[in-house]
């Protein structure tokens, strides 16, 4: 009777340690949690971190909580105050979002290493280029759960307009060299007004230099002395002096609103913030539609698309149940259902390979028809372009910045000068000629200081 009844006393203990086998702790644990992904709308992932506080949070007793939603530069601000313990900053999260970029400048060592809390099958799920990015020194701290590339997006009412006066056509927007060209064309055409913004000029030169045959990034900073440089160069900087160009600073779905730019260079996501309709300066409004295309190319060059999107980081804790919980969460969002619902609703790509061939096998289960233009541009891309991330070398993110900054400073002064000297009878295309001549060195003196 004795070893009878311990052995039914082993078998409750089993039949309740198995119940629990998901289970993080019998006590909830709260993860603090900080994203990008909707900070300028509604946010696709607060729906999906419901949904699993809902069912699988609820069940492993894990609740995941969003403190902060932001765009990528702020909070890249926010985490190294964070981590430097800066007067003011408050305490860091126990998971965000960010570009590799930032995991140098919080420590390594903090990082939890998701390989660590992965199987050999689970890690083979996932797109290798998308996995390999979030290597750092041998550790994956860095976990894909969305990913993005760019694309050229036109606000085609208007668009049509400008073709019908002046005989242009939308093919000329397939290639930089004629793009170039019409926002010199259309800046004539509509009496001063911008046609097209570049978001990220480090990913515009990073990926054409690139296709060029040449290598943006040398020894740990960008290189602007190359023929390919120069050769990427010149044709949208004489559109930036000439006034087609944007050179200001923030997004272009801003600039859209109001139909101070009529298309853009941007990431997939950017879908989210282009309105069906643009307010102009007298407040009246107009419904508009929208054309998406590929991530234009050189003629002569290999065509190459930037990488991008930000994936998912914890702090390594102490308490080994946080750091299982962060994994079971990361392991939730990536799942193929999961990462569907999060990336078509989101304008991202998935991230593991059964979920990536689901989407682009089947486009026509997307429903929503700038979803459905959004990702048949990348379709006609996929396979004939070699996607490119962002590289990593000492204090990259500031590089990048720097660049931006002192690209579009010196672009935007040429411009002010090209339209000061044309005003004054001085001949347009002599002006232009040492404008581009004095600005490409500036630019190449200014990021060699």
């Amino acid at each position: 009777m004795k070893k009878l009844c311990i052995f039914f006393l082993t078998i409750i203990l089993l039949v309740g340690m198995t119940g629990c086998g998901n289970k993080v702790t019998n006590d909830p644990i709260t993860l603090t949690m900080w994203h990008v992904y909707g900070s300028q709308t509604e946010s696709p992932l607060n729906v999906m971190i419901d949904e699993f506080n809902q069912t699988k949070g609820k069940e492993s007793g894990i609740v995941i909580s969003v403190v902060s939603v932001t765009n990528s530069t702020a909070i890249d601000d926010a985490l190294i105050a964070s981590a430097n313990n800066e007067p003011g900053a408050v305490p860091m999260p126990d998971l965000f979002t960010a570009y590799p970029r930032v995991a140098e400048e919080i420590g390594l060592d903090r990082l939890l290493d998701w390989s660590g809390y992965l199987s050999e099958e689970e890690r083979s799920a996932y797109v290798d280029e998308f996995l390999a990015e979030g290597v750092i020194d041998g550790r994956l701290v860095m976990l894909p759960i969305a990913k993005s590339t760019e694309l050229l997006f036109l606000n085609k009412t208007i668009f049509d307009r400008f073709a019908a006066d002046t005989g242009v056509s939308e093919e000329e927007l397939l290639h930089f060299e004629s793009l170039f060209a019409l926002c010199c064309q259309y800046y004539d055409w509509s009496g001063g007004a911008e046609m097209f913004q570049i978001n990220d000029f480090y990913h515009y030169f990073l990926v054409n230099v690139s296709g060029l045959g040449g290598q943006f990034i040398r020894n740990g900073k960008p290189d602007l002395c190359s023929a390919e440089f120069e050769q990427a160069y010149l044709p949208m900087a004489r559109a930036a002096i000439h006034g087609g160009l944007c050179t200001g600073d923030g997004y272009a779905s801003d600039r859209w609103k109001t139909a101070e730019v009529i298309s853009n260079i941007g990431s997939t996501a950017g879908m989210l913030y282009l309105r069906d309709y643009v307010t102009y300066q007298d407040n009246t409004t107009e419904e508009i539609e929208t054309a998406v295309y590929p991530y234009p190319t050189f003629s002569d060059a290999s065509p190459v698309v930037i990488q991008r999107g930000t994936g998912l980081f914890s702090m390594k804790s102490e308490d080994e149940r946080k750091n299982r919980a962060a994994a079971i969460f990361g392991k939730w969002i990536t799942q193929k259902e999961h990462n569907l619902d999060f990336v078509i609703a989101s304008g991202y790509l998935p991230v593991t390979e059964n979920a990536f061939s689901a989407l682009f096998s089947n486009i026509d289960m997307i429903e929503n028809e700038k979803s459905h233009m959004l990702y048949g541009a990348v379709d006609q891309m996929y396979g004939s372009y070699s996607f490119c991330p962002l590289p990593l070398y000492d204090a990259s993110g500031k590089a990048q910045s720097r660049f931006e900054e002192t690209a579009k400073s010196i672009l935007s002064a040429a411009h002010r000068d090209y339209i000061s000297r044309i005003e004054r009878g001085d001949d347009p295309e002599t002006v232009m000629s040492e404008l581009l001549d004095s600005s490409l060195s500036e630019i190449q003196e200014a990021v060699e200081r």
